[in-house]
């Protein structure tokens, strides 16, 4: 039996370390090659075992996190050894009391919560301009799985271009998304290529700091990062000794 292939694409090299320390604690990654990119590999070796993680830092925002996965997405199926599962990964804000500083949020879906245009009478989401889609549906079975394992929120996780830095921006995204649980940058664009893909699709967040008013001073990003390395060795247990592709 073949190993799971994973991808993990994060905004930046921390949050893919400490995916990668929960995926492996003992192993180091491997560099792997792609163009533009450092890929890093757990796995695939001669003993593979049941899971092969790439990892890519990709960049923040979501121009810079489409572009990652896109390429790493076709580099594998140009190697025709597509990926099982594409994450998304890595600290966010979480809207209180929902997703409070320290928790874990496993989305059920994912919102382009600002793409599409300004208009006297308000917001203009793409999907109302007939251009495109603001939502995408994470695998169900699976993300509810891995949101029990991890003891997580499971609910919607919005991705902005512009991080909410004000209580009254907070206040209007809560006012039309009410059920959003955490706000990313990235999760979306790594939605978007996946999609083009027919590849499956996880987004996992752990809490550094409550969607708002921006204060560095409260943010917690070293929990955050532990308990994204937490969250991580629960994903490797969920997909060595349980779930199984096809995810979708």
């Amino acid at each position: 039996m073949r190993p799971v292939r994973l991808l993990v694409v994060t905004a930046v090299a921390a949050e893919r370390d400490a995916a990668a320390a929960g995926l492996d604690p003992i192993t180091a990654p491997a560099p792997q090659p792609l163009p533009g990119y450092a890929l890093l590999r757990i796995g695939g070796g001669p003993s593979p075992g049941r899971l092969r993680a790439d990892l890519l830092a990709g960049g923040a925002g979501p121009g810079a996190a489409g572009a990652a996965a896109g390429t790493a997405l076709t580099a594998a199926a140009l190697r025709h050894e597509p990926y099982d599962l594409a994450v998304a990964a890595g600290i966010a804000g979480g809207f209180a009391p929902r997703a409070p500083i320290g928790s874990v949020v496993v989305a059920d879906r994912v919102l382009a919560a600002d793409l599409g245009a300004d208009s006297p009478d308000g917001f203009l989401s793409i999907e109302s301009l007939g251009f495109g889609t603001t939502v995408h549906r994470c695998a169900p079975h699976l993300g509810k799985s891995v949101a029990r394992a991890l003891g997580a929120v499971h609910a919607p996780v919005l991705t902005v271009s512009t991080a909410t830095g004000t209580a009254e921006r907070a206040d209007a995204l809560r006012a039309v998304h009410t059920d959003a649980a955490a706000e990313a940058m990235e999760g979306f664009a790594v939605a978007e290529a996946a999609a083009t893909h027919a590849t499956p699709f996880l987004e996992i967040r752990t809490i550094s700091n409550p969607v708002g008013p921006r204060d560095r001073s409260a943010w917690r990003v070293p929990e955050a990062l532990a308990a994204l390395r937490d969250a991580f060795g629960a994903l490797r247990t969920v997909l060595e000794k349980g779930a199984t592709p096809p995810y979708a």
